[in-house]
């Protein structure tokens, strides 16, 4: 007998890839089924709807994104330190396919088309990342072990916007390597006097 807790987790799993792969209209409760290898009505049994299931995942990855963050911060002291590791925790995604593009930023790009309660969670996952990020360059400003050009949460928002973009570029070239060909630049400049 299948555990409910594992066939939801299955289901969210298989949706996450799909989105990756698809977006979110390219993936129907029928892919999912033939993947996960269970009837639609299971899914259904676990998730009235699609806007369901997606919002579910969205909010799952962010507690999960948040949870990461925070133990970063435990274990990581430094500003420049966290901020390196972040990057480098996506250059490894993205190298080894573990998780080749971050979900909400995908889904950012179909705002226009998505459910409003999905929309609603992909923005509270920016807006956490991006105070987040804010946070990290702001404190490794105070301690000199970050540089920045211009108010920390400009600085957040563009260092965000470099990471999605990377993670775009590694897609649009197929080559996992672009994305630290992007970020490096990126971290090497913050962590560097001008």
């Amino acid at each position: 007998m299948t555990n409910v807790s594992s066939t939801a987790d299955d289901i969210l799993a298989c949706a996450r890839s799909l989105i990756i792969a698809g977006g979110y209209n390219g993936f129907s409760y029928a892919d999912i089924a033939d993947v996960v290898g269970i009837r639609k009505p299971s899914i259904h049994h676990h998730f009235a709807s699609k806007v369901d299931l997606v919002r579910t995942l969205v909010s799952r990855y962010r507690a999960e994104a948040e949870a990461g963050l925070a133990a970063l911060e435990r274990n990581i002291p430094d500003p420049r330190d966290q901020l390196k590791s972040y990057v480098g925790y996506w250059e490894t995604c993205i190298t080894d396919a573990t998780a080749p593009f971050c979900v909400c930023a995908l889904l950012a790009s179909e705002l226009p088309i998505l459910p409003e309660e999905v929309a609603l969670e992909v923005r509270a996952h920016f807006r956490f990342l991006a105070s987040w990020l804010t946070s990290v360059l702001e404190r490794g400003k105070r301690k000199g072990r970050l540089h920045l050009s211009g108010p920390a949460k400009v600085e957040a928002e563009g260092v965000m916007a470099t990471i999605h973009g990377a993670m775009l570029s590694a897609r649009a070239y197929g080559d996992p390597k672009m994305f630290g060909v992007i970020t490096t630049p990126l971290v090497d400049r913050l962590s560097t006097r001008h």
